[in-house]
């Protein structure tokens, strides 16, 4: 029998519609703008928000650490839901998967972010806590009018 790997699954609602919210997801300049779970600098972002596509996000926390991430777009439905590969480059054997929904609601959109395949508890609970300030960030962000 193969054991799952632990998962985590974080739902937001925020003050903007989708449209607002996947651009932030998808757009490398308002990627910077939320990115990371502190207030460290966003060093660099890409995006080709596409299947097959790829993203990679350089970002720097206030502890002085440069973080690398990237991964491959595998679904895109615009406004609606994207899937994709997330792997650090210092340790790429250690691939996982997020999925990124959002749902309109009354006064904005519910985003659930379900990041899946981590390899035990403790990296589940550090990525839990890089998340989870990442995306009051997001939403933060994408309530500001423009």
């Amino acid at each position: 029998m193969t054991q799952e790997k632990p998962s985590l699954t974080i739902v937001r609602r925020m003050k903007a519609p989708p449209a607002r919210v996947y651009a932030a997801w998808t757009r490398p300049e308002l990627m910077a703008r939320w990115w990371g779970p502190d207030a460290g600098p966003v060093l660099s972002a890409e995006a080709d928000p596409r299947v097959g596509g790829h993203f990679r996000v350089v970002f720097q926390t206030l502890d002085g650490k440069t973080h690398d991430c990237r991964g491959e777009y595998l679904e895109v439905e615009t406004d609606r839901k994207l899937v994709f590969t997330w792997e650090w480059v210092s340790i790429p054997e250690w691939l996982s998967l997020v999925t990124v929904r959002l749902r309109p609601i009354d006064g904005g959109t519910e985003l659930t972010l379900t990041h899946a395949q981590f390899l035990d508890e403790a990296e589940r609970d550090a990525h839990q806590n890089g998340w989870s300030p990442a995306l009051d960030k997001l939403d933060a962000f994408v309530a500001q009018p423009d």
